[in-house]
């Protein structure tokens, strides 16, 4: 019998080293029929599945090799590479350390180990078993790369370019070193310098797709949009299964306001995010859709992938209940950005004998004015811009936070790791992320009954918290410079009534400009009057209306000016018509401030009820339509009938101080009372559930 196990044995091995795993496949379940606990045949079928990609089934033929041959390192380092390549890095590197016992000059076994711990996010490990590894192997190319990925994660740069380049002399044609190094000019926002090595990753691989799209990354932060989607692109046809790419392709011809193939476009996306497809970032997909049930989906999926909750840290320690709960605000947007004149004097006001503040700064240095002022309002203001996810969580728990604010989300800049591990008993999303964040480490989002209504409860994993006005902040005290604008000289015509819309460009869909065509053909001798995000948006829009039989001269563009006059120039219009999926947020509010008129359209989702929640706090319900056609009507009855403008720009004044939006310390005893509420159910041993906030 023992003649025919091996003969069977030698021919499967030969076959394996082939790569004809089919043959080799049945010879080895053949020797199984025979002898059930051949180790060596569990082995080899078990690697042979693995390179099939069957990881669970390779695990079951590595576990019952194992029973068999406990002590042997091969199978315990096979196991855990197995459990490693399904995702499960945490039962993964049990069987690493098992491997790395039996033989500490296992060379893969510290590499992979580390890389396992990677992806665990325990980075110092990772970093102290690469360097066994290294001591091993003094020339050990991965080793090196790897180790400046894990640098680079704990935001070590000059270490992490460093080992880079150990990588690239020892492998001067090592592209994702290259790729990898100009990561870190990226972050840097050295930006030639970041193009120059993904340039080279490119010379030495031409089909890096992961190169095309970081050079996208560049051009998108530097505002070059056509050339962003023509190096996403290049990646998409390079990798057409690119994780997230598709959705980044379609916001660039959204920041151009090129809609080619949009309603194909949005439909494959929605599509693909129901069957689980890392198809798109979360924020993109606010201006694409109202359905709140695709956004949760997104939602999940990118943290399930990206940032699942870490137990690193184990549970927080439950502290005795204070006199003082300790807030803590997250946010990379302290700084000349429209968070921080929102929470600016919300932060001022809070009362500094039941809250204590600390502000985490994780954005780009900064010496505004608003800086200032936002960062004199904390208690501690700290800057953590250099610090680790990891580090900030853990120094947000030595303080004590009771409460941690994440005022980013899926924005620019966002640290959501930071939350993954717990940085706080109780985490919120506020503010910056308008949706829900899919996080069942977030536990509250705040809101209003405009925002979420309680049918659409199911479509947030956070509990809400319901505000009784907006659930939006305002600072009153926002400067206006004295200058006063003419019609002239922004380009408008001296008889003309004026729409505007200072969105952001990537929110006009076609069926809103086609909303605003109908409107501007009604109105005789109107114009619309939108904000410049890019020359090449403001061309296809024009080419858009001349499409649509509209003269292009009836779109006039505003470029991006100092907050204070960009205020002062609201006087001017006479109609804020606004944008759905994705309404007016702090764009309204200027306009209201300034008493211009919003007129919104609401839809379903959180982004696309923000306006209505500001009118309905300003006391404006007139001006909040429910349909296209409705919305329309009511443009072109404003336009058109000076009287009742007249009146709601009346009603608007006299609201504007004496209702709830822009009554701060209103809001912020309503803010307060339901952090209170927070803290007492953590407290009493209670599970976050839905807040009422009375008014």
């Amino acid at each position: 019998m023992n003649w025919q196990i091996n003969s069977l044995l030698q021919e499967a091995i030969q076959n394996t080293k082939r790569n004809n795993f089919a043959e080799a496949k049945i010879l080895l379940l053949k020797i199984l029929d025979i002898e059930s606990h051949n180790f060596d045949a569990l082995n080899i079928i078990g690697v042979i599945t693995g390179k099939e990609n069957n990881h669970i089934e390779a695990i079951n033929f590595f576990k019952k090799a194992q029973k068999i041959k406990p002590d042997n390192n091969l199978i315990n380092f096979n196991l855990a590479k197995a459990f490693s390549e399904s995702g499960n890095d945490l039962e993964a590197i049990k069987y690493y350390e098992i491997a790395i016992r039996l033989d500490k000059n296992h060379l893969g076994s510290w590499l992979n180990f580390a890389n396992s711990l990677y992806e665990l996010q325990r980075y110092e490990e990772a970093l102290f078993n690469y360097d066994q590894a290294l001591k091993l192997k003094p020339d050990y190319v991965e080793a090196y790369n790897n180790k400046a990925l894990t640098l680079y994660n704990l935001k070590r740069y000059d270490e992490a370019i460093y080992n880079y380049d150990q990588a690239i002399k020892l492998k001067p044609d090592f592209a994702e070193a290259y790729n990898n190094r100009g990561n870190i000019f990226f972050d840097l926002k050295r930006y030639e310098e970041a193009l120059s090595h993904y340039d080279q990753a490119l010379k030495l691989k031409p089909d890096y797709a992961e190169a095309y799209s970081n050079r996208g990354n560049i051009f998108f932060d530097l505002k070059r949009y056509d050339e962003a989607l023509y190096n996403y692109d290049q990646a998409i046809k390079l990798k057409p299964d690119y994780e997230y790419l598709f959705g980044m392709s379609l916001h660039m011809k959204m920041l151009m306001c090129n809609w080619q193939d949009f309603k194909v476009n949005v439909k494959s996306l929605s599509l693909e995010i129901n069957e689980n497809k890392k198809s798109s970032f979360c924020h993109p997909l606010l201006a694409l859709t109202d359905s709140p049930s695709i956004q949760r989906k997104s939602s999940e999926i990118w943290i399930n992938d990206k940032h699942p909750f870490n137990s690193l840290f184990g549970s927080i320690f439950k502290s005795k209940q204070r006199d003082k709960i300790k807030i803590g605000y997250y946010s990379p947007d302290f700084r000349e950005h429209a968070v921080a004149y929102l929470l600016a004097e919300l932060l001022e006001l809070h009362d500094k004998n039941q809250f204590e503040l600390f502000g985490f700064y994780f954005g780009p240095p900064d010496s505004s004015k608003i800086h200032k002022r936002v960062s004199s309002a904390f208690n501690q203001f700290i800057d953590v811009g250099l610090k680790s996810d990891k580090d900030i969580a853990l120094m947000s728990r030595e303080i004590g936070i009771d409460i941690a604010v994440d005022l980013t989300g899926f924005t620019a800049l966002g640290r959501t790791d930071i939350f993954s591990y717990r940085a706080a008993p109780i985490q919120v999303n506020y503010l910056g992320y308008p949706g829900t964040t899919g996080a069942e480490y977030i536990d509250y989002i705040i809101a209003d009954p405009i925002i979420i209504p309680t049918e659409s409860q199911r479509y947030y994993s956070e509990k809400v918290v319901y505000l009784p006005n907006s659930y939006q902040v305002n600072d009153r005290q926002r400067s206006m410079t004295d200058k006063v604008f003419t019609k002239d000289e922004l380009g408008l015509p001296k008889d003309s009534f004026v729409f505007c819309c200072f969105n952001n460009n990537y929110k006009i869909t076609p069926n809103t400009f086609d909303g605003w065509v109908r409107i501007l053909k009604a109105v005789k001798g109107s114009v619309l009057w939108l904000l410049e995000d890019s020359p090449i948006a403001a061309l296809n829009l024009r080419k858009e209306a001349q499409f649509r039989g509209l003269d292009p001269n009836r779109l006039v563009f505003a470029k991006r000016i100092d907050p204070s006059e960009h205020l002062a120039r609201h006087y001017v219009a006479d109609l804020f018509v606004d944008t759905l999926p994705y309404n007016a947020h702090t764009t309204a509010s200027d306009a209201l401030w300034v008493g211009l008129p919003v007129l919104t359209c609401t839809g379903e989702s959180f982004a696309s009820r923000v306006a209505a929640s500001l009118l309905n706090a300003i006391e404006l319900p007139e001006l909040i339509t429910t349909t296209q056609e409705q919305y329309e009507a009511t443009a072109i009855e404003l336009a058109t009938n000076p009287e009742k403008l007249k009146a709601i720009k009346y009603k608007l004044e006299r609201n504007r101080l004496t209702t709830a939006l822009f009554d701060t310390p209103r809001f912020t005893k309503h803010i307060e009372a339901a952090y209170k509420q927070m803290y007492e159910r953590y407290q009493a041993d209670l599970p976050p559930n839905n807040i009422y906030v009375k008014n």
